[in-house]
């Protein structure tokens, strides 16, 4: 019979009253006591993050949905967030929700079901960023040749970055700036993000300045060890980076997120060094090649203008043919030269026969300017009292008009001021002056001019019976010649006139004074 079975009205009436809270309460510790710890695996539902970071989330497989919550200080820590769809196992404490009658898992950690769960999670990922459109091959920049300053996101402390700097030596040193950080673990998503974020944020030729070119490396490791590196975050900043990236996250064979988003992938670390620099020696090399084809070049370059230029120089005239013509000429002028000279000679000798330059001519003009320049100084006395009269006169018939009188009277002060200045001795003294060195310059033209100063430079005045002789045949057809030099006369007798060798007679002395014309002067000029 069971027990439980009482058709007896009123019957289990003396049974004990439970209040809901204390059945939630009953429930709740019956449930925290028999699932303390455990590890649910299943698929993730949906995920909902409150506005106070909580995160809520369903654990379901083909039969059954779990709920689960992690608090704000559980996801902070969580290695992977749980995303909708993601096989995965979760570690927490059961526990119920008193308020809903509702029984949940207090997830305190998240790892995906296998590498096959975590491949597919990795897939969905990147298909997403790739839809945002951050692997476009179009975005992305070329590394710089040989950057002045590299950065390096890397751990301080591993094999990674003791190769890198190795390998930079080896090829071409550079400057090197390390940004300490995790690569694996938790937070490890966050400081590589921030370290490409911090590069970036340096200002150029700062007191640290911004590197031309960032390398984010790690060691080889499993997918579970590089999968700091699939964080969108790292994706984004990696993206977002205005200096040129390369990616060097294990080894050949692993493949993160981050390598689609980086300018450049390099299979290793220590490839991303040599992709990063190139060989000294090898650029040294080339440019000492590059230096003899130049020389060899130019070389060549000269010798072929030497050939060509020898080519156009067998085509040219010779130079005696180029200068027979103008030598030919120049004969005939020198030829023709004395001829001119003489005829020149001839042409001004008749003009200064026909105006010769008397200093008796020039003396007699001196004397009659200096004397009406005398009779213009007598009469100016007189010509000025009487201007000074006949102003007067005006001055007193003007007496009786004050404004007339006035007018009158400043025209007047100004002629007499104009008067008075054209008085004024030092300019009839200057003008005297003038008239004397004009004078003096028409004397210094007349000796210039004349013929004994000819003489005194070395030439003769040949005459013949007080006529000159200015050819050959009159000179011999003249029974005495007389010589003028600078300082006497002497006769002489031709030979070409038959009367034999020539007998120097002796020299007459010169008066001092001739009354009568000088004869008809010869000229060299």
């Amino acid at each position: 019979m069971d027990l439980f079975e009482d058709d007896t009205p009123g019957t289990g009436a003396n049974a004990h009253e439970f209040t809901v809270s204390e059945i939630s309460g009953a429930v709740k510790k019956t449930i925290e006591s028999e699932f303390g710890y455990v590890r649910v695996r299943g698929e993730v539902g949906r995920v909902t993050v409150a506005r106070t970071g909580h995160m809520y989330f369903d654990l379901k497989d083909d039969r059954a949905v779990l709920s689960a919550v992690s608090w704000k200080g559980q996801v902070a820590k969580l290695a992977h967030r749980p995303e909708e769809g993601m096989e995965v196992i979760a570690t927490g404490r059961m526990t119920t929700f008193g308020p809903q009658s509702r029984y949940q898992l207090n997830v305190e950690e998240v790892v995906p079901a296998g590498a096959g769960a975590l491949m597919a999670m990795l897939e969905k990922r990147r298909q997403a960023l790739a839809a945002e459109g951050l692997f476009d091959e179009g975005r992305k920049r070329p590394i710089p040749f040989l950057p002045e300053i590299i950065g390096v996101v890397t751990s301080p402390t591993g094999a990674v970055i003791r190769d890198i700097l190795h390998r930079l030596r080896d090829r071409f040193p550079r400057k090197v700036l390390v940004w300490p950080v995790a690569v694996q673990g938790k937070g490890s998503a966050e400081q590589v993000a921030a370290a490409i974020r911090g590069f970036n944020a340096l200002t150029p030729g700062g007191a640290l300045p911004r590197p031309d070119l960032l390398i984010v490396a790690r060691g080889g490791g499993s997918i579970e060890d590089l999968w700091g590196f699939n964080e969108e975050i790292v994706v984004r900043a990696a993206a977002e980076s205005r200096i040129p990236l390369i990616s060097a996250v294990g080894h050949e064979t692993d493949t993160t997120l981050i390598d689609h988003a980086a300018d450049r992938r390099a299979p290793t670390p220590t490839a991303a060094a040599e992709m990063a620099v190139p060989v000294r020696a090898e650029l040294l090399a080339d440019l000492a090649q590059l230096g003899a084809r130049m020389a060899q070049s130019q070389r060549g370059g000269l010798d072929r203008r030497a050939e060509r230029l020898r080519d156009l120089a067998r085509a040219l005239p010779r130079p005696e043919a180029l200068l027979a013509s103008p030598a030919q000429r120049l004969d005939s002028l020198d030829t023709r030269l004395p001829g001119a000279l003489r005829a020149a000679i001839a042409k001004k000798r008749i003009e200064l026969s026909d105006h010769p330059l008397r200093p008796g001519l020039a003396a007699r003009a001196v004397e009659r300017a200096r004397d009406r320049l005398a009779g213009s100084t007598a009469r100016l006395p007189g010509a000025h009292r009487a201007g000074l009269s006949q102003k007067r006169l005006r001055l007193e018939g003007l007496r009786l008009r004050p404004a007339a009188l006035q007018t009158a009277l400043r025209q007047e002060r100004r002629n007499l001021d104009r008067l008075a200045e054209r008085l004024r001795p030092d300019l009839v003294t200057t003008r005297i002056d003038r008239q004397r060195e004009r004078l003096d310059a028409l004397e210094r033209l007349r000796g210039t001019l004349g013929y004994e100063a000819t003489l005194a430079r070395g030439y003769a005045v040949v005459r013949a019976e007080g006529a000159l002789v200015t050819d050959a045949a009159t000179a011999r057809e003249a029974k005495l010649l007389e010589v003028q030099f600078a300082d006497g006369r002497v006769e002489a007798v031709p030979t070409g006139g038959g009367a034999g060798p020539a007998t120097p007679a002796k020299p007459k002395k010169q008066k001092k004074q001739e009354t009568a014309a000088p004869p008809e002067q010869g000229t060299l000029l």
